[in-house]
């Protein structure tokens, strides 16, 4: 079974930032969070399998202080799937 990576990005509002990464991490197959604004990255965490409760503190503590920056931004997510999900999602958009 082998896997790949892809990226999909979404605006958020800075309010909202906090809420959207503690959605992505619990998500689980994300691999990186990038975010941006204005084109520029603003700051990029990889998250790694495993990483749970206390050692995911400081990155959202780190995006809360981001959050109260910026209005508006961008945040780019790498993902990792295995080809047989890759697959079957194909499978059922066609």
């Amino acid at each position: 079974m082998s896997e790949h990576t892809f990226t999909e990005s979404f605006k958020v509002a800075g309010n909202q930032l906090v809420d959207a990464v503690k959605r992505l991490i619990h998500e689980g197959n994300v691999r990186r969070v990038i975010i941006k604004h204005e084109g520029h990255t603003v700051v990029e965490f990889p998250l790694t399998i495993g990483v749970v409760g206390t050692a995911l503190a400081p990155v959202l503590a780190a995006v809360g202080a981001i959050a109260v920056i910026l209005t508006e931004c961008t945040v780019v997510v790498e993902r990792e799937v295995s080809d047989d999900a890759a697959a079957s999602k194909d499978a059922k958009t066609a």
